[in-house]
């Protein structure tokens, strides 16, 4: 078997090697003449995926964006997203409301858009009323009428019970007095001696002084101890009459509150007619009546500690509105760029109560761009979400239940959490990702509900092929660059030489690349050297002296390279034949551009027997 014929190759020029534009292929003489792009282009596979993703509302199609940095995705999104204008869902406001029987589970109320603020303006002008009307009520002719019978009663009562006891202990030399316990005065009985009261515990001194003599004085003492048993009798039944004298004056209180309290949330009720509204409503009239002590003034509003913060006894009937869209007219988009746990989720923050500890409550709770987001659009990079722990499997659990639950984020160096455990949000938002096709293939095969999530991929391409119309359209994206940012006009030679670089960059000459940042970033430059030189307009020799810059600002490792071929450290044969060497090309990419060099590849070589050897 001979030797097989070795392949001919066709040999190429150096200036086949790289594409020439002619600059008098275009039809305007600078980028003065040209309209700015107002679309993106060489996308439209993806822009039709981001079509689909944006208008289509059923669950799990939130999108993906993936591409190569600079490929203009987020500009894209956002542009098309800023198309949708108010056709969309109906928007609402969430408030946080305190709940009266369960402190550190505060309500949700959800209302239709700018309501939330109408409800908490009426709320608050109720309390106000009652703090006014409650003291009036109180100070009416007929609730003082009532009141004095209550106070009448309970005095008679007290009196007989008293006066009965005294009379019954007089038959036997004692009476009934009062003794004082440090700042308590109780009731106590008396010895009578000469129709003077005196103590149980002055009597030894009476005997001493031989006012009484020690027969008589254990005979008062056995006497005193007979009656104690009635005594603590006595003193329960005392006690149970004062007790039913306050809960018929608090009831009284409450009777004549409850009337005007009723007759100022009737209005509430009527017109915020819903099952929680109403529900929550209720709590708020039960709580008024239960202290109606704040309402009478005898606690001040707020209550100053020796930090000098203020307790304020109304808090409690506040109204938290973590959501207003009062003043959005659009579809909500938000374009969150420090997706951190707290800006992306809410949190319940926590303040000191002046007395060294810190405490959270409803009005603490803080909402975060995925709750602002609600019923529209949030784009994050993908690749911020892992930089905080936590953050991605949140996410994750939200778009799976549609719930948000505002929490504190995750802290493994706080020493005390919050107990605070709002009720959690329903929640109707399209989450837009945008990062490289490596994320979203290790996304697809090691997290097994990320495609259930995420339905709808938009891959950005890195290139485009050339066609004059190609040509003439990167032209007026680079009109677009010099419009936004108010750089110099371009020539054509210029505009050539930057469509050159475009598809050096491509790595093929019938193709462009579409990722604008980096020819915008050569833009920029060219006109800082135009300025430099004095120039009112960017020509080629701009451009290229910009472009040499860059690959000499990140040409290092090309020349330290190069260095060791012409030192010597990397040797190589370039003519004639060696057995097991050849010669091939290695190519560096290094962070601005890519460069070859020669390499010397060996292998060991051993006696065969004659066929191919498959190195697989």
């Amino acid at each position: 078997m001979g030797n097989p014929k070795a392949p001919k190759h066709r040999e190429l020029s150096v200036e086949q090697l790289r594409w020439k534009c002619d600059p008098d292929m275009f039809e305007f003489s600078s980028t003065g003449d040209l309209e700015p792009i107002e679309g993106i282009l060489g996308q439209e596979r993806a822009l039709k995926a981001l079509k689909l993703g944006v208008d289509l509302r059923s669950p799990g199609y939130n999108i993906y964006i993936a591409g190569l940095s600079g490929s203009g995705k987020a500009t894209t999104v956002k542009k098309m997203l800023e198309k949708i204008g108010a056709n969309g869902p109906a928007l609402y406001d969430y408030a946080y409301v305190n709940n009266f029987k369960d402190t550190d589970h505060p309500i949700l109320l959800t209302f239709p858009k700018g309501k939330a603020r109408i409800f908490k303006h009426d709320l608050c002008n109720s309390i106000e009323m009652l703090k006014v009307n409650i003291p009036k009520a109180l100070e009416s002719e007929m609730y003082l009428e009532k009141k004095k019978g209550i106070v009448s009663d309970y005095n008679q009562q007290e009196q007989e019970l008293m006066s009965n006891f005294d009379t019954k202990l007089r038959k036997v030399g004692l009476s009934l007095g009062q003794i004082k316990v440090g700042e308590i005065a109780r009731p106590d009985i008396i010895p009578l001696i000469d129709d003077t009261p005196v103590p149980v515990f002055q009597l030894d001194e009476k005997v001493k002084e031989g006012k009484l003599t020690e027969d008589q004085s254990r005979e008062i003492i056995g006497k005193y101890n007979e009656h104690q048993q009635e005594l603590q009798i006595l003193f329960k039944k005392g006690l149970k009459i004062s007790q039913e004298f306050q809960e018929k004056l608090s009831n009284l209180e409450k009777d004549c509150a409850a009337d005007v309290v009723k007759a100022v949330l009737e209005n509430l009720n009527e017109k915020y007619n819903e099952s929680r509204i109403l529900g929550y409503l209720k709590q708020v009239e039960e709580s008024i009546l239960e202290n109606i002590q704040i309402f009478k003034g005898v606690k001040p509003e707020g209550e100053t500690t020796s930090e000098g913060f203020t307790i304020d006894y109304f808090k409690e009937y506040d109204v938290n509105i973590v959501l207003d869209n009062s003043n959005t007219n659009e579809v909500p988009i938000i374009i969150e760029t420090s997706p951190t746990h707290s800006n992306l989720f809410g949190a319940t923050e926590r303040v000191s109560d002046g007395r060294g500890n810190n405490y959270s409550d409803f009005t603490n709770i803080k909402a975060g761009s995925l709750l602002r987001a609600s019923e529209g659009y949030i784009v994050l990079n993908v690749m911020h979400l892992f930089e905080e722990a936590g953050v991605w499997k949140t996410l994750k659990r939200v778009l799976t239940y549609n719930k948000l639950e505002i929490q504190d984020p995750p802290n493994l160096f706080q020493f005390s959490s919050s107990t605070l455990k709002p009720e959690p949000i329903d929640i109707n938002v399209k989450v837009i990702l945008i990062g490289s096709q490596y994320i979203y293939s290790y996304l697809s095969e090691h997290e097994y509900d990320f495609k259930k999530m995420f339905k709808v991929k938009a891959d950005f391409d890195y290139e485009i092929k050339r066609s004059d119309k190609v040509l003439t359209e990167y032209a007026r994206v680079i009109k677009k660059f010099i419009r936004d940012e108010n750089l110099k006009e371009f020539d054509k030679t210029a505009i050539a030489h930057l469509l050159e670089i475009a598809a050096i960059y491509a790595g093929q000459k019938e193709k462009l690349t579409t990722r604008f940042s980096k020819i915008a970033d050569l833009a920029r430059e060219a006109n800082f050297w135009a300025t430099d030189d004095g120039f009112d307009i960017v020509t080629a020799a701009h451009v290229e002296k910009a472009y040499n810059n860059a690959i000499n600002r990140h040409g290092m490792l090309e020349s330290k390279i190069s260095e060791m071929y012409e030192d010597g450290t990397y040797l190589m044969d370039t003519d004639g034949e060696r057995v097991g060497q050849i010669n091939g090309l290695a190519v560096y990419s290094a962070d601005f551009y890519s460069f070859g060099r020669p390499t010397r590849i060996t292998s060991t070589v051993s006696l065969g027997s004659g066929n191919i050897i498959n190195v697989e």
